[in-house]
Parts: C-alpha cells; structure tokens; sequence
C-alpha cells in the first residue's frame, strides 16, 4: 500500500498506531488557479513504474499509485513463484471513484486556459478508469479478468467483495482485488469545496487535526490520496507457496440506500452489516473490531453509529470502533481497500488502530466502544468488520476473521 501515512504495510499501521495524522496543508492546483486545503498525500511519488510502462505511455498518477500497491502486495504474497500459465488465471479488480483525474484536468487546462488547438494523444489513455487495473495487468502479465469499479466511496470495497465471490465460485486462483485514488486537482476539490463538505483549516496545527470523526466539534472530511492491493485466495493455494496470511476475508454484504444522493440511512447500512455477517456465518458477538467509514461528516458519523448499535444490540457498547481516515485522509475510491488492508493488520497483530483528534466524542456518537487517540492492544480478534458507505447510497461491508 502506499498512503498519506507511509509507503510499506508496516510502516503505515505503526504510524496509525500511534494516532500520528499524516494531514497537512496543501496548495492544490497552478496559480492562478490554485487552492490550499488540508489534505493527506503520498510522501513520494508512489514510486517510479516500470520502465516498459513509461515507455509506453506517462502514466497518471492514479495508474502510478495502483502499479506501486500491487508491486509490493505481489511481492509480499511471493507470487514471483507463479508459473506463466497461472498467471493466465490471476484476475485484477481495482476500485476508482473519478480515475486519471489529473489527467483530464491537465487536457481541460491546456484546451480552455492555455487555447491549445491540439491536445496530447495519450490523455484518453491516461484518464481512463480502467487505467489503474489496466496497468497493474500488463505490469505482470495477467490474462484472467482485469474490472474496474466506479460506485464513490464503496468502489474498492466492492471490488474486493466481488474478489471473494470469484475466489469462491473457482472463476480464478489469485485476485489483485483494491482501489487507486490521486483526486487532488483543483476543479475535484472546489467541486467539493462546493458542497461545504470539506473540513476547514488555515494553519499546519489546524490541518493535522482537520478529520475529526466522531468529534463534537467535527467539521467534514478531508481528501487523502494513495492506493492499496490484497491478494485474495484459496487458503491451501498460499500455504502451498509459502505466503503469509493476515487475515480470512469470511464474509461480505452490500445494500443501497434509496434515497436522497448524499443522505445515508441507518437501515440502508444495516441491512449490509446483517448481510454480511450472515455471509461471514459470524454472530454479531463475535465481532472485536470495526474499522468505521467514519468520515467526519456530521450526519454521517451518526447515522454509522445509529447502524451499528441497530445491529450489534446489547454488544455495541463492547465493541471497538475506530476510523483511520482521522490520520490518512478519505481516499475515495481506494478507501475500502485501504481500510481493509488497515483492518488485516490489526487481525494479524492483535492490536486496534484508533480515531485521532476526537477530544470530545459526541452525544449523538455514543453507544459503541470508541478507540480513542492511541491504539490498543486486543485479547482477541475474532472477527473484523470494514465499512464503507458511499454517495449514491452504496454501502459494502466486508468481514476478515483471525486465519
């Protein structure tokens, strides 16, 4: 993975571990056309892709991200090992919410401000969401399926769900199954500027603590960027290569919430919690950990809370929740699949990421066991959840539980 928090696995859950936020100002977009918000980058470019890529074509920095997750994931899973033929076999599924953004915005710029007559052949190639999955493909030479999915804050989530579908019905042996996001250009952020959905902040000090979720004082999201990959399989399949296993992705549930775009619904989310944990066969005391969308949205926080104590009953107020976006940002797009590779750690370590900068936890939040400021340690982790609740009313909810 490769995120505002770090570049390596480790790396990140030990900084989230600590409640570090990785949130800073940043001046998006070219003067004079440019805006400085809070928001959480990538330390880096997400690393150089391979050389045949580049010579090819630039790559976005959407492709880029999502080349640099899948590297290290495939590396990781030592799938080097793999013969040719298999890789034949090995699908990729990668979650997107507006793809090679930076790209079309650089053609809209060139095109209307720069009065260009004639724009770069590659931009179509570039700002295609199909470009991350596409990519990380030809990077390995895999010929099973290679889908993009576009559904907002719940696209890499879903791709994962729809890994765990496939790894079980036989239609593949491997899935690279995550999500990729750069959605930092100026016309991307004041479109959400916009909606008066961004957490403000004028100051370094102001922007570290700008993702307040759960907070009294909370004041709307702030944008991350980066990408993740999980390698979904059979679990025989990986002890006979000798991988390690974080994590068992038991169960996933999905719903849509009919109403209003932006509006979520406690019911709505509900019904992909109920879903999922019939999926996973896991009792809802069973469940130690929930990594919440927790966007720090002022109804939306709520309503997450609402769900789960409608779910979890008696249980919820021993159940750990937590939402990391607090310290890495929302990713969009790659969110789910960030959160999930989050809540893998914390399965495989025993231990819980917490909510940062909730100095006062509201009212309207209380009812679950909230992990505050710093991470603790679990007697157990049985089971997991990771949530992720979209605009447009997507809800996937996928359960992982101790291997």
């Amino acid at each position: 993975m490769t995120c505002p928090s770090g570049d390596t696995a480790d790396t990140v859950f030990a900084s989230l571990m600590e409640g570090r936020s990785a949130i800073e100002l940043t001046t998006v977009g070219a003067a004079p056309h440019s805006i400085t918000v809070a928001t959480g980058t990538c330390s880096n470019d997400g690393g150089n892709p391979p050389g045949d890529l580049i010579r090819e074509a630039a790559l976005d920095r959407v492709s880029i991200l999502a080349v640099r997750a899948a590297q290290d994931a495939w590396v990781d899973a030592r799938l080097d090992e793999i013969s040719d033929g298999q890789r034949e076999h090995v699908c990729v599924l990668m979650g997107t919410a507006v793809g090679g953004a930076q790209s079309t915005e650089r053609g809209y710029r060139e095109l209307f401000l720069d009065g260009r007559h004639r724009l770069s052949p590659l931009t179509i190639l570039q700002s295609m969401h199909n470009g991350p999955a596409a990519h990380v493909a030809r990077r390995f030479g895999l010929g099973g399926d290679c889908m993009t999915y576009a559904m907002a804050c719940a696209s890499s989530s879903t791709a994962i769900a729809d890994g765990l579908r496939r790894i079980r019905s036989g239609e593949c042996a491997v899935a690279l199954a995550g999500g990729s996001e750069a959605a930092l250009p100026y016309g991307i952020v004041k479109a959400w500027q916009s909606m008066r959905v961004l957490s403000p902040a004028h100051t370094a000090v102001e922007a570290r603590t700008a993702c307040r979720p759960f907070s009294k004082n909370r004041a709307g999201m702030v944008f991350g960027e980066g990408a993740a990959v999980l390698v979904l399989e059979e679990r025989q399949h990986a002890l006979a290569r000798g991988a390690r296993i974080y994590a068992e992705l038991a169960g996933a549930g999905a719903s849509s919430d009919p109403g209003q775009m932006t509006r979520p619904v406690a019911t709505g989310q509900s019904r992909a919690l109920r879903a999922a944990l019939a999926d996973a066969g896991c009792n809802a005391a069973d469940v130690d950990y929930v990594n919440a969308h927790g966007t720090a949205m002022t109804e939306g926080d709520r309503v997450e809370v609402q769900a789960l104590c409608m779910v979890f009953g008696d249980h919820a107020g021993r159940l750990p929740v937590s939402s990391t976006k607090s310290m890495t940002g929302h990713l969009l797009g790659a969110s789910g699949a960030l959160e999930a590779a989050i809540t893998c750690m914390a399965v495989a370590s025993g231990r819980i990421p917490p909510t940062a900068n909730c100095m006062e936890l509201d009212p309207a939040c209380a009812g679950v066991d909230h992990v505050l400021a710093m991470g603790r340690d679990a007697a157990r982790i049985r089971f997991a959840l990771s949530s992720s609740f979209a605009f447009g009313g997507s809800n996937v909810v996928l359960v992982f539980r101790s291997p």
